[in-house]
């Protein structure tokens, strides 16, 4: 391939993914999944940088508790979720560590967790 043809290609690249610029994030409101019951240290954090965060981002924030095995039913729950970016979730080291049980919820590579 000649050198004008390579730059060819990479200006039609970056032109098709111009669209892409033009939409807004977040387009609707955003779900932060706090994986203990309410009233922790976790949850007690998520509700202090909810309203800053919520007011930078021009989008409401949704808290939602979900506690249950160690963080692990939180995770889940967001890794299942719709690969959009409006679903985040706030959990501690001991939900990072799910993917070398010998029999994890889900595939976490593959979810995008």
């Amino acid at each position: 391939m000649t050198a004008l043809r390579k730059w060819m290609v990479l200006i039609l690249l970056q032109i098709c993914g111009w669209p892409a610029l033009a939409q807004q994030y977040p387009a609707k409101p955003l779900r932060f999944v706090v994986s203990f019951p309410p009233g922790g240290t976790v949850d007690i954090v998520a509700r202090i940088v909810q309203p800053r965060l919520a007011e930078a981002l021009g989008q409401p924030i949704i808290i939602e508790n979900r506690g249950g095995a160690g963080g692990a039913v939180g995770t889940e729950a967001v890794a299942r979720s719709a690969p959009d970016g409006s679903d985040s979730v706030s959990a501690q080291e001991t939900s990072s560590v799910l993917g070398f049980t010998e029999k994890p919820p889900c595939n976490w590579t593959r979810s995008g967790a």
